[in-house]
């Protein structure tokens, strides 16, 4: 069994396509709109096939959440660039364009080399190089 994808809920669709296509060199497929649900989501797919899912409410229903508001679960995303090297640099850029770093870049207690930085919509991202991928 894999993970399919990780969901997230953002302010502005196109905005957030463009970050983690900046920064983490995903590619956007096409929007998809369901709006008996009140949503419309684009799928971001990264090189290792992993996928996330960008998701923006459209309308007020039992599927989508209040406009404004953050729904509880996700945590954080943790995205692996590959190396401790790559986290520095990377959050050197992030820092340099104006995004929130909130933690890091520092070792943690579970071995991973880590940087936190807030995505455009405050959704938590790890960047980092575990144990083994240095």
């Amino acid at each position: 069994m894999r993970i399919a994808h990780v969901a997230l809920w953002t302010h502005d669709l196109e905005r957030c396509k463009r970050f983690y296509a900046s920064y983490f060199g995903a590619i956007a497929g096409l929007n998809y709109v369901n709006a008996a649900k009140g949503f419309e989501s684009c799928f971001l797919s990264f090189s290792d096939g992993a996928r996330l899912e960008a998701m923006k409410t459209t309308s007020v229903s039992l599927f989508a959440p209040p406009p404004g508001t953050q729904p509880f679960g996700l945590a954080h995303l943790a995205i692996s660039v590959g190396s401790e090297e790559l986290v520095d640099a990377l959050t050197e850029r992030l820092k340099n364009n104006g995004v929130r770093i909130v933690d890091g870049p520092r070792r943690t207690g579970d071995g991973y080399y880590e940087a936190v930085i807030l995505d455009p919509d405050g959704n938590r991202i790890e960047i980092c190089a575990a144990q083994n991928d240095t």
